[in-house]
């Protein structure tokens, strides 16, 4: 167990490579593999997918989360505005109609020390509040079914733990897939 409850801090240009280290995680992928339409993500390559980020960072672009835990990056949850994603539209799972200012949940990277210690909820809960403090309408997700998966399987999130925050299933999308759905309440 961790000594201490699990943190949550911007993905900066200085803080990028932290969690992904040079090699950028799951083959290189730099968590641009929705940010870029797929022709564009396999002519990127690996160090044109790390650059892609990078110059996202120093943009300023909302990527998202570190999770941090006992002062170590164990965590990644990407949170963007849908249309910042191209890859979203052509899915047949991911795509959506929701109209307005939506924001996406589109991954979740925890590495195997940071796991079963709530990190990847804590990031969660960030990324939806962060997606508020934004004035967005809705947040997206795209998780798989609750039950025995493998770790590579649950980079999008479960339902259950969608469900937790107050998520719910737009529509089930195929046996283990679902588009979830949070609306955020307009401020008045």
């Amino acid at each position: 167990m961790p000594d201490s409850a699990p943190g949550c801090v911007p993905l900066s240009a200085e803080t990028f490579e932290q969690l992904f280290g040079p090699g950028g995680v799951r083959g290189g992928c730099w968590c641009a593999f929705f940010r870029l339409a797929g022709p564009d993500f396999k002519a990127a390559g690996r160090e044109g997918r790390k650059g892609h980020v990078r110059t996202e960072a120093q943009d300023g672009k909302p990527l998202r989360f570190l999770g941090i835990v006992d002062g170590e990056p164990l965590g990644w949850v990407a949170v963007p505005p849908r249309k910042d994603n191209p890859r979203l539209a052509r899915s047949r799972v991911m795509a959506s109609d929701e109209p307005g200012a939506v924001w996406s949940i589109t991954c979740f990277y925890i590495h195997r020390r940071g796991r079963r210690r709530g990190l990847a909820t804590a990031l969660l809960r960030a990324g939806v509040d962060y997606a508020v403090e934004e004035g967005v309408e809705a947040v997206e997700g795209y998780p798989v079914s609750d039950g025995t998966r493998s770790a590579a399987d649950l980079y999008h999130g479960t339902t259950g733990m969608f469900a937790d925050a107050a998520f719910e299933v737009v529509e089930k999308r195929g046996p283990a897939r679902a588009l979830v759905r949070r609306r955020i309440p307009v401020a008045r």
